[in-house]
């Protein structure tokens, strides 16, 4: 697929591209768009006569057949209880996950639509009805091969490998180490103390990821998701101070519990998660560095402005992991 000094992505050409998608029975019409997409490459193809398709190559290396497969399993599996998800296009033998020398890669129907608002209650109130939807079939049965979101995999792992690997400036490197420790042991006392239920959930709901139209959300973008506790897809939705965010998350919750229970002791795991996120995408840009689409686009990374930067945020970050954790209001 690639020489050694290759990246993998760097021999999918746009000629393999439509080879690719054609191979599934599409006709193209040659039309190609490269959509905004860095950890996979996604494009927009063109079919002769038809709709364009949405083409998903899968980074090479970082999920199994098996992963890959659960993902599109529990896409359908939402998509036959008619939840408004984008699900991989199925062929005539029943398949989702296709393969193109050396490449795993699905196709989508194209759909558009705008974020939602999340300073608009309503939208809140009917995305907390589809969270609980989705959690509900996510609670039936546990993944068998997609991982979970954890301390070790998203804060430890990711810490060490960027000090292993030198990205930590030498002028940062001791605040960085003493900071990162602290929040690390912090993060551990946190997670001994709650130990909510895991169940399936989308794992990346941010508002990049849901499509608003016809007055409801559409989900796409299943790649990340994974065995979490419930305010794994609910905690991205909140933001600002902290008056703005009991009202989101009370609004949220009025419309999941009308399909799923709540847990209110993971109220407790919302700065948790989110100082997890922190050190993971960095972490994530960092493993990635070497694959030319990153330094083009992140041209912001690595740099001593960043870390510095970084450090200040995980700093915030170590404080709000002490504020006691977020009440509901009204009566709810």
């Amino acid at each position: 697929m690639s020489t050694t000094n290759q990246h993998p992505y760097e021999s999918l050409t746009p000629d393999r591209v439509l080879d690719a998608v054609e191979s599934q029975g599409f006709l193209s019409d040659a039309r190609i768009m490269a959509l905004n997409s860095y950890e996979n490459r996604v494009y927009q193809v063109g079919i002769e006569d038809d709709l364009p398709v949405i083409a998903k190559f899968y980074r090479p290396g970082r999920w199994s057949r098996e992963q890959i497969q659960e993902e599109h399993t529990f896409s359908h599996e939402l998509k036959d209880m008619e939840f408004p998800v984008v699900a991989p296009i199925m062929n005539d033998n029943g398949e989702t996950l296709f393969e193109f020398e050396g490449f795993q890669f699905a196709l989508f129907k194209r759909m558009g639509g705008y974020p939602p608002e999340l300073d608009n209650l309503d939208h809140l109130l009917i995305l907390g009805r589809h969270m609980g939807r989705l959690h509900s079939l996510g609670a039936a049965k546990p993944f068998e091969h997609r991982p979970e979101i954890t301390l070790q995999r998203y804060g430890v792992e990711n810490v060490e490998w960027l000090q292993a690997n030198n990205f930590i400036p030498d002028s940062l490197k001791t605040a960085y180490q003493t900071l990162a420790r602290d929040i690390l042991d912090k993060l551990a006392r946190i997670e001994s103390r709650f130990s909510p239920d895991i169940i399936r959930v989308h794992g990346d709901a941010h508002v990049g990821n849901i499509l608003w139209r016809d007055d409801n959300p559409h989900f796409v973008d299943f790649d990340d998701t994974c065995m979490a506790p419930a305010i794994q897809d609910l905690w991205m939705f909140l933001s600002g101070d902290r008056q703005n965010q009991t009202l989101q998350i009370t609004e949220l919750l009025e419309g999941y519990e009308e399909f799923h229970e709540f847990n209110p002791v993971e109220l407790n795991l919302v700065e948790y998660f989110r100082t997890l996120r922190l050190i993971n995408y960095s972490g994530w840009l960092a493993k990635r560095w070497n694959d030319p689409a990153f330094p083009m686009a992140f041209t912001w990374f690595n740099t001593e402005r960043y870390w510095a930067e970084h450090i200040l945020e995980l700093r915030e970050q170590f404080a709000a992991l002490d504020e006691p954790p977020l009440a509901l209001s009204g009566n709810f």
